[in-house]
């Protein structure tokens, strides 16, 4: 499911961090979530469960401020060669995985390998390295990783939790025993995955090659976290308010309100960087093959009101194709779909949808203006109620949204059918270029797991292609600055999606808890700053 310079750090990151000064060794965590992962492994197809669990067993090549400045991790340094198709990586030699074997070359080679390779079905982090080619190992602390065509956000997404080092002793293993238990350098080790229940991570006592955006060095203060899973958010706040629970993810909208006036809670709320949260449209059937119908629907779809009601107005509009938290994002594009019923009704009229049929949808050529929104068995509750409203919105304008719910691996053929006309969803990564991944034509054919190709509009056009492909062959910021905002304004211009609200974290914090922050790349939990007092 994953940047530089001039990141909107402070909107970004409400409250970075929850603060005490006597840090306690020793002690357990327990944090819970709503959704586990499928797969401990984040280079395994890629979705954010798993990134969450995979930053606090895992380190990266390289790290990333919370001004999107890339620095070292377990690389001390890099160069990039002048026609940016060699980097060239300085590796740290005091590493050591939980399993004992040595951080070096080899295990850099081994893991963008395992990525790239078909068989591991990554749909995230292989989708991000499809330039590369291959590591040649100089000696045993020096990689050079060569690139098919140059990609300057290669370092951004290094820094993802997606893109983590796993021991290359444990990658050799069966694909289902890497998932079960795998291995990394990180702050904390995996125990044991009881399904359906909860992971056991235990502290690395080895641990002393932390980044530079941690506050502290060594091993991790706590000594074990328990990382549960408690589907409903109602059962999930009330642990939290009966200390039953140290932290939880995914902090319920209704319940923000309630947390903020319980001394003993603290909230921590950050918005994601990439796609937000939207409703994509197959452009490449009717009705959504014309610009003028995708338009008259996001223009029909009342999304802040329906934000405020399913919400409680703690969700913002996103209304442009990037969040405000990454980086080169202009909100030029943001008023661009706001509801404007009359603009909708005109667009329809000069589409010739000018017919309404007995129950009040517009009507050509004898056909109804009908479109289904595929969802899934995982589509939360709330996003349900949210597709009701702008179904009742957009029905005054003549449209008849259908919802086809139906299970996860329905959903997963139907988009690899391509036999949908909306498909809810989003994409968290800390760079600009997951405009590529999402609109440029090499992401329409299948890559990663059951078919699924990233580009889900279908949108294919050779002039965006060539404009977005020129933001990876230059270092430069300002250029890159410039190139993204045209293509923004590009694809802002097709109404390609009904963006409705950023993606973003949102944790609760028991008194008993301190020290838990959010690491810089992806805004996800960090816990290996993190200590308890009970």
């Amino acid at each position: 499911m994953f940047a530089v310079l001039a990141l909107a750090g402070c909107e970004r990151q409400q409250q970075a961090s929850v603060h005490s000064d006597q840090p306690v060794h020793g002690g357990t965590l327990v944090y819970a979530t709503d959704r586990e992962p499928t797969c401990l492994d984040p280079h395994v197809a890629g979705d954010m469960p798993q990134v969450f669990v995979a930053q606090q067993y895992l380190d990266s090549l390289v790290s990333m401020d919370s001004q999107g400045q890339i620095g070292p991790w377990l690389a001390k340094s890099w160069e990039v060669s002048p026609d940016g198709l060699r980097y060239t990586f300085h590796l740290r030699n005091d590493v050591k995985f939980t399993d004992g074997t040595a951080f070096k070359a080899d295990a850099v080679k081994a893991n963008l390998d395992h990525m790239a390779n078909p068989k591991t079905q990554s749909s995230t982090a292989g989708g991000y390295i499809r330039q590369y080619r291959s590591t040649e190992i100089i000696d045993d602390y020096t990689a050079v990783v060569h690139l098919k065509t140059p990609y300057a956000a290669f370092l951004e997404v290094l820094a993802q939790g997606f893109l983590g080092i796993q021991s290359p002793t444990a990658l050799a293993r069966s694909r289902d025993q890497n998932c079960e238990s795998p291995v990394g350098s990180g702050p904390f080790k995996v125990v044991k995955w009881q399904r359906q229940s909860q992971i056991e991570l235990v502290r690395n006592p080895d641990y002393n090659w932390a980044p530079p955006t941690a506050k502290h060095q060594g091993p991790a203060y706590l000594e074990r976290v328990i990382w549960k899973f408690i589907q409903e958010p109602s059962v999930r706040f009330a642990s939290l308010q009966a200390g039953e629970v140290d932290v939880i993810e995914t902090l319920p909208p209704e319940s923000h309100e309630a947390a903020r006036r319980n001394p003993d809670l603290k909230l921590i709320i950050a918005q994601r960087p990439g796609n937000p949260t939207n409703g994509t449209f197959n452009m490449r059937r009717e009705p959504f093959a014309d610009v003028r119908v995708r338009e008259a629907f996001v223009r029909s779809a009342d999304v802040e009101g329906a934000l405020k009601s399913v919400y409680f107005g703690e969700f913002p509009r996103a209304g442009g194709p990037l969040s405000v938290a990454t980086p080169f994002y202009s909100p030029e594009f943001e008023r661009i779909q706001d509801y404007d019923p009359a603009r909708a009704a005109q667009l329809l009229d000069q589409a010739g949808w000018t017919q309404r049929d007995s129950e009040g949808y517009r009507t050509k050529d004898g056909k109804r203006l009908r479109v289904v929104v595929v969802i899934g068995a995982r589509t939360p509750p709330s996003e349900l109620t949210l597709w009701e409203q702008v179904q009742a919105t957009t029905r005054q304008a003549g449209f008849e949204l259908v919802m086809d719910q139906m299970s996860d691996a329905q959903a997963t053929a139907r988009q690899a059918a391509w036999d949908y006309d909306i498909r809810i969803g989003y994409w968290n990564t800390n760079t600009p270029d997951v405009l590529r991944i999402i609109y440029s034509s090499a992401f329409i054919q299948p890559a990663g797991v059951g078919g699924y190709h990233q580009n889900t509009a279908g949108y294919a056009d050779p002039g965006f292609d060539a404009l977005i492909e020129s933001a990876l062959a230059t270092q430069d910021p300002e250029q890159r600055r410039q190139i993204y905002y045209q293509a923004q304004k590009q694809v802002a211009a097709e109404y390609l999606q009904l963006a409705t609200y950023p993606q973003s974290t949102r944790l609760g914090i028991y008194k008993t808890a301190h020290g838990v922050r959010l690491e810089p790349s992806l805004a996800v939990t960090y816990l290996y700053d993190a200590w308890v007092s009970k």
